[in-house]
């Protein structure tokens, strides 16, 4: 068995400093950019954010405390506490960690306004048919003090975006009518 060498060029000299300063200046230069980009995602604490993203030119705070961005504006009709919607979203935590989202459950999901969180009905409620919003969920108007289903922290503000395909009355797809939640 014979062996063929391969003549190697030797490594100009400096060649493996200038390498190792530039990736080094190259992980700096993303570490920026990474922290620039979650820095007006992430707070230490929910109402420093809140205070923060309310005063942002195009997102609006509701008496309640929750906040939403129109992403897209619809033009249908608004549905009621007793109507069922049909809905597309991705909900996030506030460190951008996604817990659910509806293409994980094969495309739009179908819901009554008025069984979902408080924050959720009343963003909604405030959509169009055709719409594409971004709602900010104090915890009060989501899961509290007892998160959801180990995915959720206890107090957790969150984040979805929610797109109305379409909304009918719960009585026109043959589901009981349910009584507006008072609270939660």
């Amino acid at each position: 068995m014979s062996v063929t060498a391969v003549p190697l060029r030797p490594i100009r000299k400096g060649s493996l400093t200038k390498l190792w300063l530039g990736l080094g200046a190259l992980c700096l230069v993303a570490g920026g950019i990474a922290l620039a980009g979650t820095e007006r995602q992430v707070s230490s604490d929910p109402a420093t954010f809140f205070a923060k993203n309310a005063k942002r030119s195009n997102v609006q705070t509701t008496a309640s405390g929750l906040q939403m961005e129109v992403l897209q504006e619809g033009t249908g009709p608004t549905p009621g506490p007793n109507d069922m919607v049909l809905v597309e979203y991705e909900g996030r935590l506030l460190d951008g960690t996604v817990f659910d989202a509806s293409a994980q459950h094969g495309g739009p999901a179908p819901l009554p306004v008025s069984g979902v969180i408080p924050g959720w009905s009343e963003g909604l409620m405030l959509m169009k048919k055709g719409g594409r919003y971004r709602l900010w969920i104090p915890s009060e108007l989501a899961y509290g003090p007892q998160g959801a289903g180990g995915v959720i922290p206890p107090n957790a503000p969150l984040d979805f975006d929610v797109t109305l395909i379409d909304v009918a009355p719960q009585a026109a797809m043959g589901m009981p009518m349910m009584p507006p939640q008072q609270g939660r």
